[in-house]
Parts: C-alpha cells; sequence; structure tokens
C-alpha cells in the first residue's frame, strides 16, 4: 500500500478535504455545531412492554412473510415485527419480476443454470444456494399465485392472506434497535413504537432476520427506509457480516423512481410477472465508470470473455436491448492514460446528448447508481451462513433474503427477478428451521433485568442527551462522503482512506452525540448509527479487495486477481470492539446441504 495514502483525519481534512468536503457541504443546510435538544415528550415517560414466544420474524417483505408462514406451520408460535407496513416498505413493493424454474419445461437443467449463474458472477456466488433458488422457486410462486399475489401491484393485502388465515401475530411499525444475546445466543429482540411511547422486549428462543439490506438514503430511488439495521444489529452482537465491497448500480429517476427500478429490470407492466431461466448480467458499474470518464451515463455491455481474463472489445448497447450474458469487464477499465472522449455520433453521443448532464455524476436522479448508493447486489452482502438454512454464526439467530449474505448470484445481479424468489425461498426454509430448533427447546430462556435496562438506556439514550447534533444533519454528511460516484462506485485507494477518515470521525464523535426530540427523530438516529457503521464496513472491504470483479471495481486496480482474491471478504467485532476483517476462500466454505 501507497504510505501516502495513510492519511490521518488532521492531514486529510486539510489536505483533502476539499474534494470529498466540497461535495458534503454542497448538499447540506450548515446547522452544526452541536446544539441544545430541546424534546416534546418525556423520555421518562415510555411504556416496557414484554413479548414471549417461540420465534420472533423481523421484516415485513418477501422473506418474512415465507419466514413467518412456514415457522406457524412448523408449529410454532411466531411473531412478526416490522418496521414499516407488511408488503408496503423496503424493495418488495418495487419488485415487478420474479424467478420460477420449473423442472417440466426449463429449458436448461439446474446443473445447467447453477454453472452458468457461477461462470456470469465469476465464481462469487455460492452453488448451493443458487442450486437452492432453482429448486425451490416454482413452489414458492405457486403459493404466491394462491394468495393472489399476481393479481395486484399492490402486495400488502396477498401478503396479508396467509398471515390472517393462520392467525399469526403481527406488529408493525416497530423499530427494533437490538438482538439479545446471553450464553452465546440469541434470546430475542427489543425495539420502540414509532407512534407510541413504548419500548417492546420480544423474548424468542429464536430469531429470523427479514429486514433486507439498506443505503445512505439516496434520492432517486425507493430505499430510504432501508438502513442495514438488522445486519448492525447482528454484528453488535458479534454475527459476522459479508459481501459490504459489492455495490448495487441502478438507475433512478426521481419523477418514477419505482417504475425506472421495474424498467430497468426489463419489466414496464404494473403487476409483478415471472421471468425465464435466461441468465443475464446486470447491474455493474460499467454505467459510472462511463460517467467518470465523460460526464454522462452510458451503458457498455460486452460479450462474455471466452476465458478467464481474456477482455472482449467493447460495445455500447441501449438499455432495452437484450442483456448479453457472462461476466462483464469493460475494456474501458483495462485503458491507461487520460479518459476517452465521446463519439461525435451514434448511440452513445445521442444519449450524452439528450441527458445533458453538467457536474459530478452518481448523486442520485437520474445520474446512474448513485441512486441506490449504499445498497449492495442482491444477496450479496448480510449474515454470513454457515448452513443452507440460513443460520447465521450467532446460535439462534437466522437470516433470508437480502439480510443474509448468501451470495446466491455472488456480486452481480445475474437473473432478473431471482432476488424476490430468492427471499421466498429462503425464507421459507430459515422459517423452518427456526421454527424446528425452537421446538427442541424444553424451555424459553430468561433475560436478566439488568440487560434490558441497560437496552432501555441504550434505545432512549438520543431523547435524553442535552445537546448533540441532528440525524438529519449528520446523515446529509455521510451522504456528502459516501455517495460520490469517485468513492462509492470508481474506487481508489487514496480517496478511500480520506472518505473513511471522515466516516471514523462521524463513528467515533458524531454518533455518541446524535440527538432526536421525538419519535421520528429517535429513529433517525438509530438509523444513521447503522449507516454510519456499514459505510465504515464498505469502505474498509473495498480498501482490502485489491483487484476489481462484478460490481466492485478499483481504478488502481482493473484487473481480476485469480491467485490472490478468489475469496469472500467476512467482516466482525472482536472483544475490544474493533472492526476485523478476514478472507474467506471460495473453496473453504463447507458444501452443506
Amino acid at each position: 500500500m501507497d504510505p501516502k495514502a495513510n492519511l490521518s483525519r488532521r492531514q486529510f481534512i486539510g489536505i483533502a478535504g476539499g474534494i470529498a468536503g466540497a461535495a458534503a457541504l454542497a448538499n447540506i443546510s450548515f446547522d452544526a455545531p452541536a446544539q441544545e435538544n430541546k424534546p416534546k415528550i418525556d423520555s421518562n415517560d415510555f411504556n416496557i412492554e414484554n413479548r414471549h414466544l417461540d420465534v420472533l420474524v423481523i421484516g415485513g417483505g418477501m422473506a418474512g412473510v415465507f419466514a413467518a408462514v412456514k415457522a406457524h406451520d412448523a408449529g410454532s408460535n411466531v411473531l412478526m415485527v416490522s418496521k414499516g407496513r407488511v408488503g408496503s416498505s423496503g424493495l418488495t413493493p418495487f419488485a415487478k419480476g420474479i424467478f420460477s424454474y420449473d423442472k417440466t419445461n426449463a429449458k436448461i437443467s439446474i446443473d445447467e443454470f447453477v454453472a452458468k449463474v457461477t461462470e456470469s458472477a465469476i465464481q462469487t456466488n455460492n452453488p448451493v444456494f443458487t442450486r437452492q433458488l432453482a429448486e425451490h422457486s416454482h413452489a414458492r410462486v405457486q403459493e404466491l399465485k394462491a394468495w393472489g399475489f399476481f393479481d395486484s401491484p399492490l402486495y400488502h393485502h396477498s401478503f396479508m392472506k396467509p398471515l390472517t388465515e393462520r392467525n399469526i401475530a403481527i406488529e408493525e411499525r416497530i423499530m427494533i434497535t437490538h438482538l439479545l444475546k446471553q450464553d452465546g445466543r440469541v434470546v430475542g429482540a427489543s425495539g420502540f413504537s414509532l407512534d407510541a411511547q413504548k419500548i417492546v422486549h420480544y423474548h424468542a428462543k429464536t430469531v429470523v432476520l427479514c429486514t433486507g439490506a439498506g443505503g445512505f438514503k439516496p434520492n432517486g430511488f425507493p430505499v430510504c427506509d432501508l438502513t442495514h439495521d438488522g445486519t448492525i444489529m447482528a454484528y453488535k452482537i458479534g454475527a459476522k457480516v459479508t459481501g459490504k465491497e459489492w455495490n448495487d448500480g441502478h438507475p433512478g429517476s426521481a419523477k418514477n423512481s419505482g417504475s425506472s427500478y421495474d424498467n430497468w429490470h426489463g419489466q414496464i407492466e404494473e403487476k409483478p410477472s415471472i421471468t425465464s431461466a435466461q441468465i443475464n448480467h446486470h447491474l455493474g458499474v460499467d454505467m459510472n465508470y462511463q460517467a467518470y470518464t465523460q460526464g454522462a451515463p452510458v451503458m457498455m455491455m460486452p460479450p462474455r470473455p471466452q476465458r478467464p481474463g481474456e477482455i472482449p472489445k467493447q460495445q455500447v448497447v441501449s438499455k432495452l436491448e437484450a442483456f448479453p450474458t457472462g461476466p462483464f469487464v469493460p475494456e474501458a477499465f483495462k485503458q491507461s492514460g487520460p479518459p476517452p472522449k465521446p463519439p461525435e455520433e451514434g448511440f452513445l453521443r445521442s444519449l450524452v446528448s439528450s441527458k445533458g448532464h453538467s457536474g459530478p455524476p452518481g448523486m442520485g436522479g437520474e445520474q446512474v447508481g448513485g441512486s441506490s448508493a449504499g445498497m449492495a447486489i442482491h444477496k450479496s452482502e448480510g449474515l454470513v451462513p454457515i448452513n443452507a438454512q440460513g443460520l447465521s454464526t450467532i446460535p439462534g439467530l437466522y437470516a433470508a433474503g437480502d439480510a443474509l449474505g448468501s451470495y446466491m448470484s455472488g456480486g452481480i445481479y445475474t437473473q432478473i427477478g431471482s432476488s424476490l424468489a430468492g427471499s421466498a425461498v429462503q425464507g421459507a426454509i430459515a422459517g423452518a428451521a427456526a421454527a424446528n430448533e425452537s421446538l427442541g427447546m424444553a424451555s424459553k430462556m430468561d433475560v436478566s433485568e439488568q440487560y434490558l435496562a441497560l437496552v432501555n438506556q441504550q434505545i432512549l439514550a438520543p431523547l435524553k442527551r442535552k445537546r448533540g447534533y441532528s440525524p438529519a444533519w449528520v446523515t446529509q454528511v455521510l451522504q456528502g462522503v459516501m455517495i460520490p460516484n469517485f468513492v462509492l462506485y470508481i474506487k481508489k485507494d487514496r480517496m478511500m482512506q480520506a472518505a473513511l477518515a471522515y466516516v471514523e470521525e462521524l463513528n467515533e464523535h458524531h454518533v455518541p452525540m446524535l440527538m432526536a426530540d421525538d419519535l421520528h427523530a429517535l429513529r433517525l438516529a438509530h438509523e444513521t448509527e447503522n449507516m454510519i457503521i456499514t459505510a465504515e464496513m464498505k469502505l474498509k472491504a473495498s480498501i482490502m479487495r485489491t483487484e476489481s470483479r462484478c460490481s466492485h471495481y478499483r481504478l488502481d486496480c482493473p484487473d481480476i486477481d485469480y491467485e490472490n482474491w478468489q475469496a469472500w471478504i467476512n467482516i466482525s467485532k472482536d472483544e475490544k470492539g474493533n472492526m476485523v476483517l478476514e478472507k474467506q476462500p471460495f473453496d473453504s466454505w463447507p458444501n452443506f446441504s
């Protein structure tokens, strides 16, 4: 590593602050430094409630619904808790295509499907979860049909049908902030109501995280209620996290962000549809690279290389054309010297002219991948599984969907509709496994009152602070540091080290001073902390992976490194609270089934 890259925070502010710092200052209203807190509610007036159950499902999206249904059907007492409305929050409502592999009429075998995904993902996928998707997706789609999922573009009614029929308890608009751990295993979770002054402790034998992924609340894409809550809660109690270096590359539209998401996936209809088993290659950093070099978003989709390391001639195609197959490494990534000039005519030139961009790209709206900034490729980040049922490294804690680092498709999105289908498949499997484990436990584990009192104190801390920073202001600073194209997507060690100095400052100094004056601000304070910890993870993992592969691109390391980086990066917290990164070779993962 270049010794010049190891900037101290003081050096960075003095030398490089004019770059990332300018991006932050350009997007914030200056209400710092710390202000006096004037709470509108009394933190001493919160009611404390307790729930006792077998399985707690956190999250009300596709994975959460299937987890709750299958846990109930396995005979457990299950409760679902969601920060939003079931079927109407997170990313689930914006997905209009779902993958279904029907063995009776499939044109390729499951073995061929898995092999093609592995090739397209440049070996970054976990074949166990890729195969699981194909084997179980058709059955899950049939259940969705029976629930009326395909009859309306609104999912709340169809999701509520199986929950209501089974009388599964549901508590909405509860923000879970803590996972409870005792004697080495998870024993429940705690959070607060967004509508009443109430803290709830859920005492559970097992927990299934279906909390989705998250972002940095960017403009132009509907991920603002996803802030990596589940991942960070699990990290805090010792769970291993993976996949933070990958980047989702969705474009977005401030006018109709939901439809732009659907159109990017090739779905222009209102209702969800079932897609084919064609392996495609989506959501890389190609548009971001072209925006970085030429100042306007384009799409480059070259054909699949014939063998590892062979790079085909660059092509520029319309996103309405069929996506070619195979791993994607733009020829432009191989270039040295100054950025190429835009062509005078043709598709690229017309696109440049029609967009008419000026200024830095990647900050949301219709400016390439920044509209989903902070979110990774579906299923490529989250808790590290230790078996095919989604069990994490913490006993009793399961995860599914985008909360599970299953690497179902690896570090790139290879199959339209596979995210929604994968969430259904993984949710069902994790829910049943969590139920079976809970039924094998003799009795519930009592959580000490002292522990719960500490949790109460931590939940309400932003309300109790006399002075501090508003979470909105801290979030804006974070966005200014992380969302620029030249930090999050087109990566260089020097810029990531500089951004890391800012993020570490936010974590060390600003997180302990986040304040809230009402329930909404209390939610924002906890979300802001989760995003800051996520930002530190993303930067450190991106610095560590000294290669370019799939949706991770290093301008200073533009080649795939087959010798040193046939591995995933896992992140955990050591006994001193330090963030620890480890390299886990692809072939070292157990061949679980």
